[in-house]
């Protein structure tokens, strides 16, 4: 999962029909650059799945995810600070801990765990249901928002397609995905949606890319104080650390992280909503396909069947009309990725 672009409206619905907001249109980047950038967002965030699976194969799953956050945060914040002006308040901290802990140590930790039974293009599928995950949460707090009918079928679909993941047995002649490791998905995914609805409410700082250094700084420690707690660190051998799982680490760092984030923030600023949203639909396709071809990660008929259930109920939501006016006009989901 990626750093969250806290600025970002969940979807949402209401039960009324509203006339469509008037949108000014959006401000366009250069061509080449802007097709570059949502290659990058596409490609690179689709592949982050396959670099996690590969970096667990001999780092543990937490230390993992810790050392490319926290080298995040490290990297970005100071930077950020000076180049930004900003100085974050006790508030903007506050809310930082606490979305960074669901974001990254719930969401992206529970995510490195389970890829060690889940195959990574499975794991992208899986984590696809985040948009139906805040919805459901957005409709179910106090003062929420009732989605419209569309919506309400996406959820349906969406939680049908978690199910086909698990059972019956032998759909298809395909065995079932382990049931463990689809809970563990499906409590990440649910992690990253709270995360991202307390980084709305909560308020973040006005530089996004800063908010997400703070993230990442405190998802990060709370990731390396869980390894260090579960016994990782007293199992850790670095000698035994392969070095594809290293170069795994840095390809999440540079490629998934700083690079990956950038590109995504820069398409939002010069693109429109309804393009941005597709990454969600490109996202588990690229991570199937990398999962077959390097990994021989088995395509089954179930992955298929449930895949396109799943991707359904994303479309259904992510393109239901918005009740209140907003900057864009659709509803773009939290950024996520492995």
């Amino acid at each position: 999962m990626a750093i969250p672009a806290s600025s970002l409206e969940p979807p949402t619905g209401s039960g009324a029909a509203s006339p469509a907001p008037v949108v000014p249109p959006p401000v366009r980047g250069p061509t080449g650059l802007l097709y570059t950038a949502f290659a990058a967002v596409y490609i690179i965030w689709g592949s982050t799945y396959l670099a996690i699976r590969v970096g667990v194969e001999s780092f543990p799953p937490l230390l993992l995810a810790g050392w490319r956050h926290l080298t995040f945060g490290l990297l970005l914040y100071p930077f950020l600070r000076w180049k930004t002006g900003v100085c974050p308040t006790p508030a903007h901290w506050r809310t930082a801990i606490i979305s960074g802990c669901l974001l990254l140590f719930l969401g992206n930790g529970m995510v490195c765990v389970a890829e060690q039974t889940v195959p990574s293009g499975v794991t992208a599928l899986l984590v696809a249901t985040v948009s139906l995950w805040m919805v459901l949460i957005d409709w179910l707090r106090p003062g929420g928002t009732r989605p419209v009918s569309r919506v309400v079928v996406g959820l349906l679909l969406g939680f049908a397609g978690l199910a086909l993941m698990v059972g019956p047995k032998n759909l298809g002649g395909s065995g079932r995905v382990n049931p463990i490791g689809v809970a563990i998905l499906a409590s990440a995914s649910l992690a990253w949606a709270c995360g991202s609805l307390y980084s709305k409410h909560g308020g973040m700082p006005p530089s996004p890319l800063l908010g997400a250094a703070m993230q990442s700084l405190a998802g990060g420690v709370a990731l390396w104080i869980a390894s260090f707690f579960s016994g990782e660190f007293v199992n850790l051998h670095i000698a035994a650390i392969s070095l594809r799982s290293w170069l795994a680490l840095g390809y999440l760092i540079v490629f998934g992280s700083l690079m990956g984030f950038t590109a995504y923030i820069y398409i939002l600023k010069h693109s429109t909503a309804t393009r941005v949203a597709t990454y969600a639909f490109v996202n588990p396709v690229v991570a199937l396909f990398l999962g077959w071809l390097i990994l021989s990660e088995p395509i089954t008929f179930r992955t298929i069947l449930a895949g396109a259930v799943i991707l359904t109920a994303v479309l259904l939501v992510i393109s239901a009309p918005h009740p209140e006016p907003a900057r864009i006009a659709t509803a773009v989901p939290e950024a996520a990725e492995g």
